[in-house]
């Protein structure tokens, strides 16, 4: 029995059509893109077919207007046959959210479009050799020359980096500000003096593509700006507040994949002449997998529903507490999933080695599993000293 969410028709819509995309076009070629380390641009061709690209964009601008819950409850899906070919998805609402956050009419009109129908696919450029977690660290600069900016840095780790045609970049204009002195702006690919670097050979993931973003007197238009100047910091935190779900999606989608895999073979595996279903030990990590992974879904459910309806408002303590806590316990259910399976869940002839390998990645990017900790705690701290103010 599935636990009743209350969603909607046409979120229930949403996920049998993200279902059956993954089972019927992706779970047979997941080894075959993992092995190659190829971007699955066949899948992606099937995501635009079935409208699931702009699920979270507003109507107005080509979507469904259904908001990061759209965003979450279709990449959970996808998650649950593969965490990489789906990231092509999520990544690129990471690489919009700062449009949809910051962008004016023009700007929208322009680019949403194209992202929402799947003709172009969008990257989120932030990270840098020497500013992870410290975002204020960048050394990337955009610096004004009349009606032009001139970007000189260069990013690293992006995901959908060199398939992406549009990229919501973060540059220095005033670096003498430090936090205040940082602004986003939109790159196109193809723009002169924009380049990509080396692609990143990782442990999991590896249908996504993972690159550097080189920029060398890259020259673009102030009308590239998103938002005012000085205001990409706040940026960067509003689409980080939106997107973490998706990671926690990401995560849980995993995490239900690899339950289901042990599950099924604990049913069908025999030992000292019966199925290992039928050992204690193992009943109880698949009770304790479930049950972990079901809270997870609440807290993700519950912490995306509030999201979607914050209004502007920050919800920063609610996103990192959702992807903290999927990202986690993906990790470890993945790894109980692997130990059920024994030798065999080592080989990569099943499914859960991989499974484990792409669960890591969602305790690391988008701010590591510290990081969602240090914002969960200091939020708890800036609540309780609003509350003392207020008395």
């Amino acid at each position: 029995m599935v636990m009743d969410y209350m969603l909607s028709e046409e979120e229930q819509m949403m996920i049998e059509t993200a279902r059956t995309i993954a089972v019927e076009k992706m779970k047979h070629v997941r080894e075959d893109y993992d092995e190659k380390e190829e971007f699955p641009w066949e899948i992606v061709k099937e995501f635009a077919q079935a409208d699931l690209c702009g699920v979270y964009i507003p109507e107005e601008y080509g979507g469904f207007g259904k908001g990061i819950m759209g965003l979450v409850l279709v990449v959970e899906e996808l998650c649950k046959v593969d965490g990489a070919i789906a990231l092509s998805l999520a990544a690129t609402a990471l690489g919009a959210l700062p449009i949809i956050i910051a962008g004016n009419e023009e700007q929208k009109k322009k680019y949403l479009p194209d992202i929402a129908s799947g003709k172009k696919l969008a990257a989120f450029g932030l990270t840098e050799a020497n500013a992870g977690s410290d975002a204020t660290g960048m050394s990337t600069v955009a610096v004004k020359d009349g009606d032009y900016y001139v970007l000189n840095g260069t990013k690293c780790f992006i995901t959908n980096d060199g398939d992406a045609q549009t990229y919501t970049i973060f540059a220095k204009t005033n670096p003498a500000r430090g936090a205040r002195g940082i602004s986003c702006f939109i790159v196109e690919k193809g723009t002169p003096c924009f380049e990509f670097g080396k692609k990143e050979k990782k442990m999991g993931i590896r249908a996504s593509s993972t690159r550097e973003l080189i920029f060398n007197n890259c020259k673009i238009h102030k009308d590239q700006l998103l938002g005012k100047e000085g205001h990409g910091l706040m940026i960067a935190q509003a689409t980080l507040d939106n997107s973490r779900p998706g990671v926690a999606a990401q995560a849980l989608g995993i995490a239900t994949g690899a339950l289901e895999e042990a599950v099924d073979y604990a049913r069908k595996r025999v030992q000292f002449g019966q199925t290992i279903a039928s050992f204690q030990g193992i009943q109880h990590m698949l009770a304790d997998m479930a049950t972990e992974i079901e809270a997870a879904r609440a807290l993700l459910y519950a912490s995306t529903r509030m999201i979607d309806s914050a209004k502007g408002k920050r919800t920063s303590k609610e996103s990192a507490m959702a992807k903290l806590f999927c990202s986690e316990v993906a990790v470890k259910v993945t790894t109980n999933a692997v130990q059920i399976f024994g030798g065999y869940g080592y080989s990569r002839e099943y499914p859960v080695e991989k499974m484990m390998r792409d669960a890591k990645i969602t305790t690391l990017y988008e701010g590591t599993s510290q990081i969602q900790k240090n914002e969960i705690a200091l939020n708890l701290i800036k609540e309780s000293a609003t509350k003392q103010t207020a008395k």
